[in-house]
């Protein structure tokens, strides 16, 4: 008898085609076939005309009035019939199905699902379906290499064979507590409904099910990770209280807060696993500061790894001024894939000796030949641009330092429980004082020049401006604007004024130099690709104008958008484009309706969906069969808190009504792998 932990290919008719066509779906066990749900049901319920809308898909069952008639048309062909229905005669229409005239009587009745178009009185006929059949026809998923009605008949196969027997992955009190059905009714009525109101009731007890594996999931690396033996980092109190009261400004109350958890993480002898949220310029640089100097106080080294070179530079100069400042003396390095062979070779020499305390870096941080003499803590900055293979290099990289990841992408709450669920997550949500909300506004490409003259005003006092732009030369597929023409037509524009390009294809060098000489106003305008959209703080730019600004993502937007603000000044952001989609009008919306970036990542994510938000590589959002952790946010919430309780129970996993779970989980996870 088949089991639901045999391999499919018990069924029969599964051969290697159709195996290699399941495996392809994610489909290898009995488990995963009759797991395997619809994703839409067809209403087959019979109706009459009189009752059908223009348009809708309907069952009309009646009597052939008429023989089928089957006229061909080049390779297409198409055959018709009259459907007497109490009093009203239907033409039914079938394309590309000639063998039904075959099967078709005068005076036969039949019942026939299709589109109707109420105008015609006609059914444009989809398939003849058996009277008695289920009202609700379930539609799978489907690829090329095999159909949906195949995947059906599997499923109708195997269920016949483990109906009722098996246990519920969800315990017992919390099936009561939320009205959820068992495992073996809620797989039935998933693929046999009698009706759409069972089928939602099972797709609710569905969806919760997979939210709650999956933060059990969590929840066990989690666990998992804490107890990774790590170490005590025994930090100088006093040292880490000088050094914020020699700071040149006052910490906000998010600072403290977050700064007070990760300290308190870093003395408790297991390994920290925390993630640092905070939107752009929230002051994160001076968080991360503090916690690579207690680890410095402590003895140890620490190590700050960014996605590009120029974020990098910008790392080890921030941090090698903050210490200066402060009066320490410590020994900040930056390591880059430019180094030259000498220089690199005595470096890594200090490194492994411990004479560096701070090593900032690229992906260079991760080559082999890069040793620590006793390395505590890796920060990860912009951590969405890392794999969690690159990670897991840099963390084997000492004795299992803690990990501080931070992020000035704003996740919102749907992201951070399902992409960062096994992290413990501190949020900056506060900007540093003295800082102005940056004025947003938008315009289409006929209102350029008046941008372009609110930019001159912005310089003739003083000020700095960006000018970003999609692609770096032109396209003939896209009417953009780009950024080399756009930099000889400010030469000529601001004659008296210095304007610079930046973009990806320039040199290591070329872009530390032109950013130097932004920073320090050498140049006064910087037409710029992304290559600007993180890292770069020039405290005197006020004006950040996006030329085709419904080219970008929001979460590009709000990143260029926190380019300028940085200073004390009033500034601003211009968006101009003429956005031919209602999403692209809707994202520009977004940017001038609100400037904090938790509330336009939720936004963006209502508009793209969570496997987008990012890029799915880079986000971390796994996708769901069942559920949608947009729309059932506060079940996957419930979720989360109910496997959070479940595994803080003592011996929960030797309960009876958990061995189920259990069972599956421990068949389950060698396969996990965990979304990044």
């Amino acid at each position: 008898m088949i089991t639901h932990v045999d391999n499919v290919d018990v069924l029969p008719g599964v051969g290697p085609k159709r195996l290699d066509a399941l495996h392809e779906l994610g489909i290898f066990t009995i488990e995963d076939l009759i797991g395997y749900f619809p994703f839409r049901y067809e209403d087959l319920g019979e109706r009459i005309p009189s009752e059908t809308l223009d348009g809708d898909k309907v069952t009309f069952k009646g009597i052939v009035s008429t023989p089928p008639v089957v006229t061909r048309f080049g390779k297409k062909n198409q055959t018709r019939f009259g459907l007497l229905i109490e009093h009203e005669n239907i033409r039914v229409t079938f394309f590309n199905q000639p063998w039904l005239a075959q099967n078709i009587d005068v005076g036969q009745e039949v019942a026939v699902y299709g589109t109707y178009n109420a105008a015609k009185a006609a059914l444009t006929g989809m398939k003849i379906i058996n009277a008695s059949v289920d009202a609700l026809d379930p539609i799978y998923p489907s690829s090329k290499k095999i159909t949906a009605k195949t995947i059906r008949h599997l499923i109708e196969l195997a269920w016949a064979d483990v109906r009722g027997t098996l246990g519920s992955l969800v315990p017992q009190n919390m099936r009561t507590k939320y009205r959820l059905l068992d495992r073996n009714m809620m797989i039935e009525s998933m693929h046999f409904p009698s009706d759409m109101a069972t089928a939602k009731v099972a797709r609710r007890s569905a969806a919760f099910e997979e939210f709650f594996v999956f933060q059990m999931r969590l929840q066990l690396l989690k666990l998992a990770d804490q107890n990774f033996a790590g170490e005590g980092i025994n930090y100088d109190e006093r040292a880490i209280r000088n050094f914020e009261t020699s700071l040149p400004f006052k910490l906000t109350a998010a600072q403290t807060k977050v700064i007070s958890e990760i300290l308190q993480d870093q003395k408790r002898p297991r390994h920290m696993n925390r993630l640092l949220q905070g939107d752009v310029g929230s002051g994160k640089t001076v968080v991360a500061a503090m916690a690579m100097y207690a680890v410095v106080t402590a003895g140890m080294q620490a190590a700050m790894m960014a996605p590009t070179e120029i974020l990098a530079q910008q790392h080890a100069l921030s941090l090698t001024q903050l210490f200066d400042n402060a009066g320490l003396s410590l020994r900040v390095e930056l390591l880059t894939s430019g180094l030259k062979v000498a220089a690199r070779r005595h470096l890594l020499e200090d490194l492994e000796n411990g004479d560096i305390d701070i090593l900032v870096g690229t992906h260079a941080l991760l080559q082999p030949d890069v040793a620590f003499h006793h390395l505590g803590l890796a920060v990860i900055d912009e951590q969405h641009r890392f794999g969690v293979n690159q990670r897991a290099a840099l963390r084997e990289n000492g004795v299992n330092p803690d990990i501080l990841a931070m992020t000035a992408t704003p996740i919102p709450r749907t992201l951070s429980i399902t992409a960062y669920g096994e992290m413990d997550v501190s949020i900056i949500d506060q900007l540093p004082n003295g800082r102005k909300a940056i004025k947003t506004t938008r315009m289409g490409h006929n209102q350029l020049d008046n941008a372009i003259a609110f930019v001159k005003k912005q310089i003739d006092v003083g000020a700095q401006a960006y000018i970003v732009t999609p692609l770096i030369e032109e396209s003939e597929s896209l009417d953009v604007q780009n950024a080399t023409a756009m930099y000889e037509a400010m030469q000529l524009e601001f004659p008296q004024y210095q304007v610079g390009l930046l973009h990806g294809r320039l040199s290591n060098d070329e872009k530390k130099t032109l950013m130097a000489d932004f920073k320090a106003n050498r140049i006064q305008i910087l037409v710029a690709t992304t290559v600007i959209e993180v890292g770069v703080d020039v405290q005197n730019a006020t004006v950040m104008l996006i030329l085709d600004a419904d080219r970008f993502g929001l979460a590009q937007l709000h990143q260029l958008r926190g380019r300028v603000g940085r200073g004390s000044r009033q500034s601003y952001t211009i968006l101009v484009a003429d956005p031919k989609t209602d999403y692209g009008t809707a994202r520009l919306d977004a940017m001038v309706e609100t400037t904090d970036g938790f509330i336009l990542a939720q936004r963006d994510l209502e508009l793209r969906g969570s496997g987008d938000i990012l890029g799915t590589k880079q986000s971390g959002v796994p996708e769901f069969v069942v559920g949608d952790p947009i729309k059932d946010l506060t079940m996957m919430e419930i979720a989360q808190q109910e496997a959070i309780t479940l595994v803080s129970q003592k011996n929960w996993d030797k309960q009876v009504d958990n061995q189920t779970l259990v069972d599956y989980l421990s068949r389950t996870m060698a396969n996990y792998r965990h979304f990044d």
